[in-house]
């Protein structure tokens, strides 16, 4: 029997690897969603890559059921999401369907970057939070400094916080008495005309497009016609029901409800994340607020390996849109390598990502160029544009001021390594504008940061200052006046658009050779000697020579007149001038990526 009373719809929110996916596994054990034999690890990853990555990517929503120790049974909405700064939009998406969040920190490692970021995202949104500490059977566990972390910096009263450990499924009966006691049920508010929010979607190749949903408003049945109000596209609901690792149909959905929607949609573009659906027959007057526009930080070319896979790529590309909504793409053409797309995505990890799910899910061989970052420019016509591909950066006498992005980041790291990594900031321009001590091993401080020098190994030489132990978040701060330039690199005198990539001008003349060095290792010796040059506006700064593959010739010659071997080596210089004059060079995969990675690994 339905009633909106019983019903809680939660999150679980926490820093990358502080266990969400374990202690969803236990929540969905100790409700006996699933039987025995259907259980395993990670339940709710579905993607091969999450599971062999050890991450969840995208959230999944899953319906509980759960008799709390007051008798009662309760419906359980539980929406699990990612951890890593990447995939923050999920996390907002997730919680904008939710009266609740699990608030999870790991007991030996205590609060993290996105630890604080994701509470944030729960606080803004009036989220009931639950702190829970995991972990808490580890030998390095430390349960009181991390209960002090939470006091401290959440302002959440010790007694609320739950103990519990996921692996060992210690605490988790605790866990969900809290949900059901600490988080609001949603309100019943089935009178009113029908309102659901659009917060997941993904491709059925038999269904269509299928949209998760959130009910706050009315009611949605099997044979409703609906409307999506931001596209004004209307269809006939054919199936609804509720997720739990699968879809389970149901007569209807109502208000307070979690569950998903099949109506025939073939149009994919008609679904957009974050949009309303209501009823056509009786449609709601205001939309529901709906999400914030994601917005892409850094920008890649996705180029098929053969031309006539173009078309495949494009339907991949609007497929994989409507299960990542913070995907950004539109048609471009290289010089170098032809028809493809250039994308926008939240991070360098949400491009991997996406790389790899188009090679598995849609089987493509594809070449990626090298990452860059949106920067402005005011011309000297006066029009301000944005750019954020290389190709189309302008000649420097036509450029009047150029802007780059600047991000908030937000640094924790024990104090022993503090000093490493305020160098490390400072090394890339950062400016820092706070410093405390979360306690006293463990500071959190925050520094301002050109984008374009984060994109490159800012990461990876991060983990490394800190042997593995700081963690990173960031958001978009401001476009700030910068000196920006292009780097042009030439291959045997052609500039390849697909290996130009823009740089801060005092750093500009030093990648450009540390990438002629590496391109030099990577770019297999063909025939003829190839030139590698690196270019700013006309002038070279940086040059290296592949050399020429060499066949002996002379290797017959046994004795006689030098003059032989001389004749047999002028015949073969001849025939490599022509070579030189036709021949086209063979540039490798990891070549378009080495501009990322110009430091000795």
């Amino acid at each position: 029997m339905y009633k909106a009373e019983h019903i809680r719809n939660f999150s679980i929110i926490a820093h990358v690897d502080h266990g969400k996916s374990t202690i969803a596994d236990r929540i969905i054990e100790h409700t006996r969603a699933v039987s025995n034999r259907e259980m395993k690890n990670q339940i709710l990853d579905s993607m091969d890559i999450e599971r062999e990555r050890g991450i969840t990517i995208k959230s999944q929503a899953v319906r509980l059921s759960y008799t709390a120790n007051d008798g009662i049974t309760y419906i359980l909405n539980l929406i699990d999401t990612p951890g890593h700064v990447d995939f923050n939009y999920e996390v907002s998406r997730s919680l904008a369907a939710c009266e609740g969040a699990l608030l999870l920190v790991d007991a030996s490692q205590g609060i993290e970057a996105q630890t604080i970021a994701n509470f944030y995202l729960a606080f803004e949104n009036n989220l009931e939070i639950v702190p829970v500490i995991n972990k808490i059977d580890l030998p390095a566990a430390n349960i009181e400094e991390t209960k002090k972390q939470i006091e401290n910096e959440f302002a959440i009263d010790s007694s609320d916080i739950v103990l519990a450990s996921g692996k060992n499924n210690i605490g988790i009966g605790d866990v969900l008495e809290a949900i059901v006691k600490l988080v609001p049920p949603p309100k019943d508010n089935t009178h009113l005309p029908a309102r659901a929010l659009v917060f997941d979607s993904y491709y059925d190749p038999f269904r269509g497009g299928v949209v998760i949903v959130r009910i706050f408003d009315g009611s949605i049945k099997k044979g409703d016609q609906i409307l999506f109000m931001k596209t004004g596209a209307t269809y006939n609901v054919e199936e609804c029901g509720t997720l739990l690792l699968g879809r389970k149909p149901k007569e209807e959905l109502r208000s307070g409800e979690v569950g998903y929607i099949v109506a025939g949609i073939k149009n994919i573009s008609d679904i957009k994340i974050g949009d309303t659906i209501t009823l056509e027959k009786e449609p709601a007057i205001e939309a529901l607020a709906g999400y914030k526009e994601v917005l892409p930080m850094v920008f890649a070319g996705i180029f098929p390996s053969e031309d006539e896979d173009y078309v495949d790529l494009e339907k991949a590309l609007e497929k994989l849109k409507l299960n990542d909504s913070a995907l950004v793409y539109e048609a471009e053409r290289s010089i170098a390598l032809g028809f493809g797309y250039r994308c926008g995505f939240l991070g360098l990890l949400h491009l991997e990502i996406v790389q790899e799910r188009l090679e598995r899910e849609f089987d493509l061989n594809l070449v990626i160029t090298s990452p860059s970052v949106e920067v402005k420019l005011l011309l000297t016509t006066g029009e301000e544009v944005l750019l954020d591909n290389p190709a189309d950066f302008p000649d420097p006498q036509y450029i009047q001021r150029a802007y780059e992005p600047f991000i908030n980041a937000l640094i924790i790291v024990p104090a022993e390594h503090l000093g490493n990594i305020i160098s490390l900031c400072v090394e890339r321009r950062g400016i820092q504008t706070s410093l405390t001590y979360i306690d006293e091993k463990r500071a959190e401080i925050r520094f301002e940061l050109p984008l374009i020098e984060v994109v490159y190994d800012f990461y990876d030489r991060l983990k490394s200052v800190s042997r593995g132990y700081a963690s990173f978040d960031y958001d978009f701060l401001e476009f700030r006046e910068s000196q920006i330039e292009k780097i042009e690199i030439l291959v045997h005198g052609e500039s390849v658009d697909a290996l130009s990539f823009m740089a801060y001008k005092a750093n500009a003349a030093l990648r450009g050779r540390q990438i002629i060095a590496k391109l030099k290792t990577l770019i297999p010796k063909h025939m003829f000697q190839i030139p590698l040059q690196a270019a700013i506006g006309g002038k070279i700064i940086a040059r290296e020579n592949i050399s020429a593959m060499r066949k002996n010739v002379t290797a017959k010659c046994y004795g006689g007149d030098i003059t032989r071997k001389r004749k047999l080596l002028e015949k073969q210089k001849e025939g490599k001038k022509r070579m030189k004059n036709i021949g086209s060079v063979e540039i490798p995969q990891d070549a378009f990526i080495s501009v990322l990675k110009t430091t000795d690994e």
